[in-house]
């Protein structure tokens, strides 16, 4: 059975992460040695300009299957069982099909679920964005899983190109792109972003008194 108890996520990092952007946070993970930029995964859905989601990661796993009627019982399962502010991640990359659009969204956003990022195509964006959630793809299709795939595993690592995502690790989203923190790194990160933002908002203090940008930057 898999394990949904997020008891030990970092929550006080994670509100303190969500005050910057994407790139402050990627340039902080990369001060640090690391990297999680997820290439190629883009919002399709709706997120407020300015506003980011942050949260941890439950995963799903598609697989190729020529099974009919839409045999998504692990993927429901997950839905069903994300915490509060969790991000649900799917890879469905294994094969066509769009894995996640209204009805998933709404299923999600009603769990308290903060987004959903998938490895594949999504669909109905329209309903999607009217819903306004935060749904994040590769591009968009028409195309459904049925015949073609299906979920066969929930709460496993899933590898998108050079990133590992593990269930718990935490995820942060915004309109620039998807970034991946390893669980036991998030205060690490939460911590340089901090010094990284408080550097840069003094900067740009700066740079609107009228001082030169050579002079400023880099901080």
């Amino acid at each position: 059975m898999p394990d949904f108890n997020y008891s030990d996520t970092d929550w006080e990092a994670i509100s303190r992460l969500k005050k910057w952007y994407s790139g402050d946070v990627h340039d902080s993970m990369e001060h640090l040695g690391l990297w999680g930029y997820l290439e190629g995964i883009s919002l399709l859905g709706a997120l407020p300009a300015g506003e980011v989601v942050c949260g941890p990661a439950v995963t799903v796993l598609f697989e190729p299957s020529d099974r009919k009627g839409e045999p998504q019982d692990v993927y429901h399962n997950a839905i069903d069982n994300t915490p509060e502010g969790g991000i649900l991640v799917c890879d469905a990359s294994c094969a066509d099909g769009a894995c996640s659009g209204e009805l998933m969204s709404t299923g999600a956003k009603t769990r308290g679920a903060a987004a959903t990022i998938v490895n594949g195509t999504v669909r109905d964006l329209a309903q999607v964005r009217a819903l306004g959630y935060p749904l994040f793809g590769t591009a968009v299709s028409p195309v459904g899983v049925t015949g073609k795939k299906e979920p066969k595993k929930s709460q496993v690592p899933l590898k998108f190109g050079r990133v590992v995502i593990n269930p718990g690790d935490v995820i942060f989203a915004d309109i620039d792109g998807v970034v991946v923190i390893a669980k036991d790194r998030v205060h690490d990160v939460a911590d340089a972003a901090d010094e990284l933002g408080r550097n840069e908002a003094a900067a740009r203090q700066r740079i609107l008194a009228g001082e030169k940008l050579q002079s400023i930057w880099p901080a």
